[in-house]
């Protein structure tokens, strides 16, 4: 066996270190947000990119809710999302594969926009703007915790937690930092919801529908066991008249 064919070779190669789909990830949002705050002519357009909640409703931009994720408000916001892109990321890539992984990671963002448009709507700030990757990457968060759920990580680079645990924490802080005063940030969070159902969402959906339908049975059984009493009572009784 060649020493490149072995596992614990492979995993820590540089080629393997940037996946494709984080690797090309981590360029785009890193492209875009230099061309964004570093005052380049297309600052006025790539403004557009984010999501506005009015705009994206009333006025049909409704690409902003796959745009905005592209977008960082600062360079700690995206020094920080790129480094969760690529921790958590490069692990789930080499699990799925390049393909499932972008579209989960694409749609775990998506679904953060919406809900960030009906969430905003709600609490009358519809007008705010919304961007950065961070639906994206709570759905990342989500999905280490499924996959790798006994994976230890280290809470505040000193406390050492299981994932599943790591991301319950996380989630709670952000809600109670954002909310209620920038919810188009805290509607972000359904990434992590999002995340969760679409990796779990058939199971849930087994887990829920099969006592109901364990007890609808039960209950039909039951209806029918009681009419088939009433027949017999009823035979019975018709029987009786006949007897000298």
């Amino acid at each position: 066996m060649s020493l490149s064919s072995r596992s614990y070779v492979n995993r820590y190669t540089p080629s393997n270190r940037f996946p494709a789909g984080v690797k090309w990830l981590l360029i785009a949002n890193v492209i875009i947000f230099f061309l964004f705050w570093l005052g380049s002519p297309m600052s006025d357009y790539l403004r557009q990119l984010a999501l506005f909640p009015a705009q994206a409703l009333m006025g049909l931009r409704i690409w902003q809710v796959f745009t905005y994720m592209f977008l960082h408000p600062s360079v700690w916001s995206l020094v920080w999302n790129m480094l969760a892109l690529w921790m958590f990321g490069a692990e789930l890539e080499r699990t799925w594969g390049t393909q499932k992984f972008v579209r989960y990671y694409l749609l775990c963002g998506v679904i953060a926009g919406g809900a960030a448009i009906i969430l905003t709507y709600a609490f009358g700030q519809q007008h705010a703007m919304v961007f950065g990757s961070s639906g994206c990457i709570y759905g990342l968060l989500a999905a280490y915790a499924i996959v790798f759920p006994d994976a230890t990580l280290l809470f505040g680079f000193l406390i050492p937690l299981k994932s599943k645990y790591f991301v319950l924490i996380i989630g709670a802080i952000v809600f109670f930092q954002t909310f209620p005063a920038s919810v188009g940030e805290t509607a972000l969070l359904v990434g992590m919801l999002a995340g969760y159902l679409l990796l779990r969402g058939k199971n849930l959906q087994g887990q829920i529908r099969q006592p109901i339908l364990a007890s609808y049975k039960d209950w039909k059984l039951r209806r029918a066991r009681k009419k088939f009493e009433v027949y017999l009572k009823r035979r019975d009784s018709g029987s009786d008249r006949w007897v000298n």
